[in-house]
Formats: C-alpha cells, structure tokens, sequence
C-alpha cells in the first residue's frame, strides 16, 4: 500500500473493508476513481494470506476468489489492480476473458491460481470444457453488477454462482 502511496482509505474502502474482513457480504456503490477495486481486493488478499489452504486435494492449487466483470477491459483492470496490490505474497491470480486465445488461460488454470478475474462468457466457455475447479472458491464478487446485468447476463451470472458452495462470501 505504501509502494501506491495508500495512507488514507476512500469512503467506500473505510465502510466496506472491515465487513468484507469479518466475512460479511457487501454491496456497494460509488464514483469511478473512489477505490472501489481496493475496497475488495485488499480485504480478500488479507484473508487468502492468512487463510489455511486446502493441502489435503491432488488437484493442486484451486482458485479461492473469483471476480466477474463485465468487459476484458475492466477484467484487465481489475487483474492488474491484484498483481500490484499482492505483489511479494506469492499470491498467484489469472484474467479470463473471449476474443483472444484461450490457451494462455488454460495453461493458467492447470497450473493452479488463488485469483480468477473472469467475463462470465469465457468462464462458462472454459467450465463447460472441464477446465475450472470452482470447489475451493469462498469469495464471489460482482464488479459491476448492475451493468452486467443490464448487458442481458442474469443467466451466466446465475449459472456461475451455481456451481459455486453456498457456504461463500
């Protein structure tokens, strides 16, 4: 946070990271430029860092938060936003996303990431080839609900959360 020049949380950081920390779901709404991507992100990277993870599978490593975004473009933003606020934690992340190869983000997914940030087709693409492993999955977030709905992706939206335990954040 300190590499950002983060001191101080934005209004939407100070009101939703300590209900996202205690495991409480959030639904929040604020400007563009506000912090919104931190006020999720960094809560999250908290409780995978702290989190015990799950050794006992032959699967290898599964993906424990997903994040769906409308666009590849806010996907792109919202995976970069990860890497750089998890950068040093070993924490691993992968951006999934159509209209480009899906073979880097197969590759990705086989060899295990804790973070997917995903558009809801592709991702529905790549679940119905046997390539996601939602088991592990405890945090689900919307970015951008609102518009994806508005896109007509009600369905996929409900088709993912579907296959993800009920048992989540």
């Amino acid at each position: 946070l300190a590499d950002e020049g983060y001191t101080t949380p934005t209004p939407i950081q100070a009101q939703a990271i300590p209900h996202i920390l205690e495991g409480r779901d959030v639904l929040g709404s604020a400007q563009t430029g506000t912090g919104k991507t931190a006020a999720f992100a960094l809560p999250i990277l908290h409780r995978l860092l702290n989190a015990p993870i799950d050794t006992t599978s032959r699967a290898g490593k599964r993906a424990r938060a997903l994040i769906l975004s409308p666009t590849r473009e806010l996907a792109e933003q919202i995976a970069e936003s990860f890497k750089t606020y998890g950068k040093n934690t070993g924490l691993s992340g992968c951006v999934i996303y159509g209209g480009v190869s899906q073979r880097p983000q197969e590759a990705a997914l086989r060899r295990g990431v804790d973070i997917i940030v995903a558009t809801p087709g592709r991702l529905i693409d790549l679940t119905e080839q046997g390539l996601v492993d939602y088991s592990a999955v405890e945090t689900f977030i919307l970015d951008e609900a609102d518009r994806m709905l508005d896109m007509g992706f009600i369905r996929p939206i409900t088709q993912i959360a579907a296959k993800i335990s009920k048992n989540r954040q």
